[in-house]
């Protein structure tokens, strides 16, 4: 039987809210536009539903043989603004409804 691979969920509070965060894609390249892009983080309230998939821009693109982006390597601080900035667009954590796709900028914002 063949194991799925699980993605390790993350626990961060944002404005006294609690919410839970995933790498949901590493940087990789684009295979309909042949572009580089960045890593993407899925994001959802605790007790919610509703998940927010925050997309960042591509950045620098790795040296060949580099090691792969570790979701421990994250900053908190981005994810806290990267959920804020979604806040702010209008993204309602606790409605149900389809993933909600917000572009970000490098800083989260």
């Amino acid at each position: 039987m063949a194991r799925s691979k699980q993605r390790p969920e993350f626990e961060i509070e944002v404005g006294g809210e609690p919410y839970v965060w995933r790498l949901q894609r590493l940087p990789q390249w684009s295979s309909d536009a042949m572009e580089f892009r960045g890593k993407a983080i899925a994001v959802r309230h605790r007790d919610g539903q509703r998940e927010a998939l925050l997309e960042f821009p591509a950045g620098a693109q790795p040296k060949f043989g580099a090691p792969q982006l570790k979701p421990a390597q994250i900053p908190p601080e981005l994810v806290a603004t990267g959920i804020a900035s979604a806040i702010a667009a209008g993204w309602d954590p606790l409605s149900r409804g389809k993933t909600v796709t917000i572009v970000v900028d490098a800083t989260g914002g």
